[in-house]
């Protein structure tokens, strides 16, 4: 199961960065989905050719894991959320009780960003006649005080994702006649993972075809073995 990448306090809440975390975290959700599923299905025909057991495993694997990554970033995100709260509390506190001490700590921060004194001077003082609380919150912990994540959001994204991944093995297995079934469904997902591979590579800024082929390789091997065991438990039985 894959989680959306926390934020950590000092990293800044950029929009377009944010977007593409989502989008990333979208991108590996479907991919695991895909992964999980195939692997399942694969593993149960192997074992026999009847529809309703590869049906039924499918839908099974399909539901719990999308449960599962749902409730998992529901309770990771939440705990983030707890996290910058408190942080954000903590600075409400210390610019009610010290205003001075805080403008001055603004000032050193834009400071230690490149401006003079006398800008930086500037610009705490602009920024704190604004919004003072929103102007400590994003320089000194990277936070917006009117952008937390949602837990909610994170888990119907996560559930959505790895959904829409799994459905793709579950159709490919279930469409084809019986003796072309898993050769299609590996076929499917193999050119499913290398897309989301090379999705998930150029959203993150890393190498599309190294990331592409660990993932078609694991999903690859992934089915091969569960096929293999699925082969051998239905002979056994």
């Amino acid at each position: 199961m894959t989680e959306t990448p926390a934020h950590h306090p000092g990293e800044p809440h950029l929009g377009i960065s944010g977007r593409l975390n989502w989008l990333r975290a979208g991108v590996l959700g479907a991919n695991d989905g895909i992964v999980s599923t195939a692997a399942l299905v694969v593993g149960v025909a192997g074992a026999t050719t009847a529809v309703a057991p590869i049906l039924t495993a499918g839908v099974a694997g399909l539901l719990a894991g999308a449960v599962s990554m749902a409730l998992g970033e529901y309770v990771s995100v939440s705990s983030q959320r707890d996290a910058e709260r408190s942080l954000l509390e903590k600075e409400r506190r210390e610019l009610e009780e010290d205003p001075e001490a805080e403008l001055e700590e603004l000032t050193r921060l834009y400071q230690d960003k490149g401006l003079s004194r006398g800008t930086a001077e500037r610009v705490a003082v602009e920024l704190t006649e604004h919004d003072a609380f929103a102007a400590h919150a994003e320089a000194e912990l990277g936070i917006s005080p009117h952008d937390l994540v949602s837990p909610w959001q994170a888990a119907i994204a996560s559930f959505v994702s790895f959904a829409i991944g799994a459905l793709l093995p579950l159709l490919a297995i279930l469409l084809p006649p019986a003796p072309i079934r898993v050769p299609v469904t590996f076929v499917v997902v193999l050119i499913a993972l290398a897309l989301t591979g090379t999705v998930g590579a150029r959203l993150g800024g890393a190498g599309k075809r190294r990331a592409a082929l660990r993932v078609v390789v694991g999903g690859a091997l992934a089915m091969a073995v569960t096929f293999g065991i699925g082969a051998l438990l239905g002979v056994a039985v």
